[in-house]
């Protein structure tokens, strides 16, 4: 499917969450001086304007980045690089998160299949060293895995147009799980009212995810109620990470109350 725009949705409270979250287990992985891989699957244009017609129509950032100060976290560094570059108004996607937190000598792939985003993306990344594919995320990163370095962490991220994404990309994680053990794989999917993501959380339990959600209130409710990541082959210090995720997302982020 190529539809999906999130330029609508920058910086809302589930952007929050994965970015945070993306963030705090880069720095994890990166705490150490040898080299990791990062791949994405669905890349999307990676900046985006919160000043925009397209974030201003929809007006999910003030329920969400607006609200909160993240000061001292890993993503308030990575916030710091992209703003000092493209402005105030600037937002970074998790492409543009995990290239200003990586080294020189870490090893990037971004995967974006839309025309517009993909040459968009290619632009918000030019000098960063990261590798741009224009081809479909899941042919990709079964096609690329394992890379090198062999430590390294891949994030699924697609846009779940269609009900069977949910299984697809839980398919997807075991899958590279399998190709490449030493990576850590991070799925995140929405929380809707219908409950669609159980049947990924249910594929996943081969993998032993560890599985974070958060709950909020974007539209009153409407659409979206939480966010959620499933990791498989977590690093070490993850729980704690999305513990501290959680406190410095509040008020914007809570946990569910079936957590």
């Amino acid at each position: 499917m190529l539809s999906y725009q999130h330029a609508y949705h920058a910086g809302n409270p589930a952007d929050v969450h994965k970015h945070y979250a993306l963030a705090e287990i880069i720095r994890l992985l990166t705490n150490k001086e040898r080299g990791i891989s990062y791949l994405e699957t669905h890349a999307g244009r990676g900046l985006y304007d919160l000043s925009s017609d397209q974030a201003q129509k929809t007006g999910e950032a003030a329920e969400g980045i607006a609200l909160l100060d993240p000061q001292g976290t890993a993503f308030a560094d990575a916030l710091s690089i992209v703003r000092t570059r493209y402005g105030e108004n600037a937002y970074p996607g998790s492409p543009l998160v995990a290239s200003s937190l990586l080294r020189p000598h870490d090893h990037i792939v971004l995967m974006e299949r839309h025309p517009q985003e993909h040459a968009a993306l290619k632009r918000a990344v030019r000098g960063t060293g990261a590798e741009v594919h224009r081809r479909d995320g899941y042919e990709g990163a079964r096609a690329l895995s394992p890379m090198e370095p062999r430590r390294g962490l891949v994030l699924i991220d697609p846009p779940y147009e269609v009900k069977t994404e949910y299984e697809e990309a839980a398919r997807l994680a075991l899958d590279i799980r399998a190709r490449w053990p030493e990576a850590a794989v991070m799925v995140w999917y929405p929380v809707l009212a219908a409950g669609r993501h159980e049947a990924l959380l249910s594929a996943l339990v081969p993998g032993e995810p560890l599985v974070d959600e958060v709950a909020f209130a974007l539209k009153e409710g409407k659409g979206m109620t939480g966010s959620g990541l499933a990791i498989l082959g977590a690093p070490y210090g993850t729980e704690a990470a999305m513990a501290e995720v959680l406190q410095r997302g509040q008020p914007v982020l809570r946990r569910p109350a079936r957590v």
